[in-house]
């Protein structure tokens, strides 16, 4: 799974690199993003994908009565999407979630009382995107509020060593694959050549 996750990137380089502008003046640079604090974090969504946006980490549908659901939408099972509710609603609404690592625990024991954190990313900390979901709620205030999922999948190559018991990485998307996920002609593409390094 993907709990956690690191977005760096200064705003210029994020906006070259994803070719879209970054359309708000919240911070939004963090080494360590916990997704069950729920932050806002940079996102393209279909809608507007030439805007870079803070959506909140933590999918609410349209339908629910409060937040309490949101530790249990950080991430969404790419096979199961179509059956959970909290998803099949949503899925023409597809997101990039831009980051440039995420962290994984690998378990050194059968138990998982020793662990070793480790930093996933591309070999010199560029930018990525992951595949998501989007959202938007409305509270009880009557605000909208703006959430997204980041989609996961089988393990695949060096996220089997390291996330060595739950067997998941998050949908990895390669440049070329971004804008074609977004209108919806792509599933995702895992062969980004990412590394692994303990912290």
């Amino acid at each position: 799974m993907c709990f956690s996750t690191k977005q760096t990137i200064d705003k210029l380089e994020m906006e070259n690199r994803f070719k879209a502008e970054l359309v708000t003046t919240e911070s939004y640079q963090n080494e360590v993003f916990n997704g069950f604090d729920h932050p806002k974090t940079p996102i393209i969504t279909n809608a507007d994908p030439n805007a870079i946006q803070l959506f909140q980490w933590g999918l609410l549908p349209s339908w629910a009565t409060d937040t309490k659901m949101q530790n249990m939408t950080l991430n969404a099972r790419i096979e199961t999407l179509r059956e959970k509710p909290s998803f099949r609603d949503v899925l023409h609404q597809k997101c990039l979630v831009l980051v440039n690592g995420f962290y994984e625990w690998q378990w050194l024991d059968e138990k998982g009382k020793q662990k070793q954190k480790y930093l996933i990313s591309l070999p010199n900390d560029e930018p990525f995107a992951m595949a998501g979901l989007y959202s938007t709620w409305k509270n009880a205030e009557n605000e909208l509020v703006s959430t997204y999922t980041i989609i996961t999948t089988e393990a695949k190559g060096i996220m089997r060593e390291i996330h060595n018991t739950k067997l998941r990485m998050p949908v990895i998307l390669t440049q070329g694959n971004e804008r074609p996920w977004l209108m919806g002609e792509t599933r995702g593409d895992l062969n980004l050549g990412l590394v692994g390094r303990k912290v």
